[in-house]
């Protein structure tokens, strides 16, 4: 059904493979990616996924995770990195026309600020693309939110 690529191998990104993993039938191919190979092999080596392989990956330069991007062809990016890493893997996805969600919103590298405005100045680019960017949806009490969204637009 559709392809995922997942940033980041620690302790969410774990999470989140086993979790795509458990719904093959949605998640048919799975592509884990960080910069430690390594990190990424022992998760896949606790998944029984059928189709779940691993990458290294540099997801602070757009041009690989372009590149990466373009070689699987994911329907959506899974980006649970480090929060400075959002901004490239969003510009990767906007120049690839693939779908994007985050579990936390930006925060520059040289200083402890967390907010929107910077991921929010792509919402008329990634609109004009046809493609989504889903922020800091997290997983509690983010999941939940998606899902309640959901119901109260009656799908």
């Amino acid at each position: 059904m559709a392809k995922v690529i997942i940033i980041g191998a620690g302790g969410v990104g774990n999470v989140v493979a086993q979790k795509c993993a458990q719904v093959k039938e949605i998640f048919s191919e799975i592509l884990l990616g960080s910069r430690t190979k390594q990190k990424c092999d022992a998760i896949a080596k606790s998944i029984a996924h059928p189709s779940l392989t691993t990458a290294q990956i540099d997801a602070d330069k757009v041009t690989e995770m372009v590149a990466l991007i373009n070689d699987f062809q994911p329907d959506i990016v899974i980006n649970v990195a480090l929060p400075y890493q959002d901004l490239p893997i969003m510009d990767a996805c906007l120049e690839t026309g693939v779908n994007y969600l985050d579990t936390a919103n930006y925060e520059p590298p040289d200083q402890a600020k967390f907010e929107y405005k910077w991921q929010w100045n792509y919402h008329e680019r990634y609109k004009q693309a046809g493609i989504m960017a889903v922020l800091g949806c997290g997983f509690d009490p983010g999941v939940d939110s998606i899902a309640v969204a959901a119901v109260a637009a009656g799908k």
